[in-house]
């Protein structure tokens, strides 16, 4: 009888352990989360009697895990592994400071309470050189599509008919800063910013290589200004180039 109740407490004891504090099922009992990538020395259960145990990833190295760190943490870690990192891609710029970046891939991602995976992309620094970016420093001279060449036309000749006039090409441009000085006077308050305007170079504007100045490159940005207010500029993006056209939206003319 003696050696029966002797087994019964020890018993008793066993589960007590298991329950109280301290004891070796402690992953359960901690609050989010329950198991920790890599090493982690704080990733434990409050102890007061008793070693330490642990339910970080690392346990499984030191062999110092709590009782349930197998069923609570799924027992088989898995740490992450990362392919190798791909080709730089093209500065972001043309012209002028831009970035560039890469990435790489999961192979094998973590699992189980495993180390969790690094950077997959890197970014850094770069300085667009395209052969025409000394075209971004041209300032375009524009006026409203209302000073389109007619007979009171300074740069029209004499006796020059429609019909005889070189054919124009239209440049679309994304607004991206308008001064407020532009604000100031009829014509020039219909730029707005963001606004997307058609911009039409006629053969009168048009320098000795048949392009009108500042009409800018494809995903640039460059400047301009209004040629009959000198408080109103900013500055555009060009979306598009069309060669023989003229301009339907909301328009304006390099001069």
């Amino acid at each position: 009888m003696q050696l029966w109740s002797s087994k019964m407490w020890l018993l008793l004891c066993s589960v007590w352990a298991l329950h109280i504090p301290g004891g070796r099922s402690a992953c359960a009992r901690r609050a989010h989360p329950k198991c920790c990538p890599g090493r982690n020395n704080a990733c434990t259960a409050p102890s007061r009697t008793g070693p330490t145990c642990y339910c970080d990833s690392y346990c499984t190295r030191s062999g110092d895990c709590c009782q349930d760190y197998r069923s609570q943490c799924g027992g088989s870690v898995s740490h992450c592994v990362v392919g190798p990192w791909g080709s730089w891609s093209e500065c972001s710029s043309r012209c002028g400071i831009g970035s560039r970046e890469r990435t790489r891939q999961v192979v094998v991602p973590p699992s189980s309470g495993g180390s969790p995976c690094p950077d997959l992309r890197q970014r850094c620094g770069c300085y667009g050189g395209d052969p025409d970016c000394h075209m971004s420093t041209d300032v375009a001279k524009i006026l409203p599509d209302s000073f389109k060449r007619d007979f009171r036309d300074p740069w029209r000749r004499y006796l020059t008919t429609v019909q005889e006039r070189a054919p124009s090409y239209c440049v679309y441009f994304r607004l991206k800063h308008v001064g407020l000085g532009c604000q100031l006077q009829g014509w020039s308050r219909q730029l707005i910013r963001e606004q997307l305007v058609c911009v039409e170079c006629q053969k009168e504007a048009a320098g000795s290589n048949g392009r009108c100045q500042g009409d800018g490159l494809a995903g640039v940005r460059t400047f301009w200004a209004a040629a009959s207010l000198s408080s109103c500029q900013g500055s555009w993006v060009q979306e598009d180039l069309r060669e023989h056209c003229t301009c339907k939206l909301v328009s304006f003319l390099f001069v």
